[in-house]
């Protein structure tokens, strides 16, 4: 599966923006002017039709003279025009003539060397248009002068014609300062639109398995985007109701194991001390440890305003004297080195002695069955647990803490112990660090904050 680096909301809006604006401004002039056309307000007005024809298809020929080609607007003129008439001439005198001048103009036929432009009409000021004109004309022949009727229309294809020129100076030009400000003020917009989506993603960074019914906020999200929103929220609910069913499950299971384990040690102790009752005696006191440490995982839950000043030196030397036995029996020695008579730290009691108590089990288990645990507590609020067995190799010691992980398969353990150590130092804003000990082995360390 190919992964997309995801498209910018805020630049496509612009670009959209940008391109639809261009589009509407080049239909809305292509609309008024063929308004314009269609209902005959250019043509009404319009004086230069005639010429502008003329002025397209004068040329010369191959002896210099002044011609006309023919195209298809002077084809069209010639038919709209039947008394076309007109004279076309250089600044060399050359003159091309055709139709009969009206008789109202032929006195400035011959004024033609001292007009330039002019509007010529019995009926001076009235007449729009006139009904003659002079005119002055960049043409491929050069410039030339023409004199002729104003019959003829404005053509809408010589409107069209001239749309590079009007894209170019006229349409491109507004673009270009719509865009511009499109530029500027679009992201602007876009952000402000869009802060309440920032204000969900912000909450979203916040969520943690352990902060429960947490939702995203609806305010200030677009609308468009609620229907998402919705249904992220809607997951987690449903999330927490998966998960606050797996705890009851976990909490019934534990509860209902420990009557079947305690019946079951009531009935091995009654029997003769045997190696094999010393068997049974420890598989059932991994089933009573599996229980207590599945109760365990519903004790997180518990918030951090519940917590109380605990003595750490305290609460590790009655470990000690709990499972100071067991170690005896397993071939250790055991070392209580605390740093000063009395360490508190916040925090849950029980908790955090079930936590030293799973890290000194977990060296009875894997110290060797030889050499010295040591537990040790040391400034400013730390407790350390050493054994002198093989160690955790460096790769290891990230997965020890997943559930169900076990360094070992043939391990009896279920694999729960460190992962309950790391998520109750995580519940106090603790850590748990594993390092090398002093005379071999390995150094589970709990760092309380302070």
């Amino acid at each position: 599966m190919s992964l997309r680096r995801p498209r910018s909301l805020k630049w496509s809006l612009v670009l959209r923006i940008a391109v639809l604006q261009c589009v509407m401004l080049t239909l809305i002039i292509a609309g008024i002017i063929g308004a314009m056309l269609a209902t005959g307000i250019i043509s009404h007005d319009y004086e230069d039709g005639t010429m502008d024809v003329l002025a397209d298809a004068v040329t010369r020929d191959a002896d210099g003279a002044l011609a006309l080609k023919e195209n298809s607007d002077l084809t069209r003129l010639r038919s709209d025009v039947p008394d076309l008439w007109f004279i076309i001439r250089d600044q060399q005198g050359n003159r091309l003539q055709e139709g009969t001048v009206p008789a109202k103009f032929q006195p400035f036929v011959g004024l033609l060397d001292n007009i330039s432009d002019a509007r010529i009409d019995p009926a001076v000021g009235e007449a729009s248009p006139p009904g003659g004109k002079i005119r002055w004309s960049d043409t491929a022949a050069g410039k030339v002068q023409i004199m002729s009727g104003t019959k003829g229309k404005l053509a809408l294809f010589r409107v069209l014609g001239q749309a590079p020129n009007l894209f170019l100076w006229g349409i491109l030009p507004l673009a270009g300062l719509m865009a511009l400000a499109t530029l500027f003020a679009t992201p602007w917009v876009v952000r402000g639109a869009l802060s309440g989506l920032g204000n969900a993603a912000r909450a979203a960074e916040q969520i943690e398995i352990d902060k429960r019914g947490a939702q995203l906020p609806l305010d200030g999200v677009p609308k468009e985007v609620t229907p998402l929103v919705d249904a992220v929220n809607a997951a987690l609910s449903r999330l927490d109701a998966g998960y606050a069913q797996h705890k009851r499950f976990l909490t019934d299971a534990a509860h209902e194991l420990r009557t079947p384990v305690a019946i079951l040690n009531t009935r091995l102790a009654a029997l003769p001390a045997t190696p094999e009752r010393a068997r049974l005696l420890q598989d059932a006191a991994r089933l009573s440890t599996l229980a207590d440490q599945l109760l365990d995982l519903q004790r997180l839950d518990r918030q951090a305003e519940h917590f109380g000043p605990v003595d750490l030196v305290l609460l590790a030397r009655n470990v000690v004297i709990d499972l100071a036995p067991m170690a005896f029996a397993a071939g250790y020695e055991m070392s209580f080195e605390p740093a000063k008579e009395k360490l508190i730290a916040r925090g849950d009691r029980t908790a955090i002695e079930r936590a030293v108590t799973n890290l000194v089990q977990n060296a009875i288990d894997h110290g060797g069955k030889a050499g010295r645990i040591t537990i040790s507590v040391s400034l400013p609020a730390m407790i350390d647990v050493l054994d002198e067995g093989d160690g955790v190799p460096a790769s290891e010691r990230e997965r020890i803490f997943e559930p169900f992980y076990r360094l070992h398969p043939q391990d009896h353990g279920a694999g729960l112990g460190l992962n309950l150590v790391r998520d109750l130092m995580q519940l106090h804003g603790g850590k748990v660090e594993v390092l090398d000990g002093k005379q071999g082995g390995v150094c589970f360390r709990m760092i309380f904050p302070t």
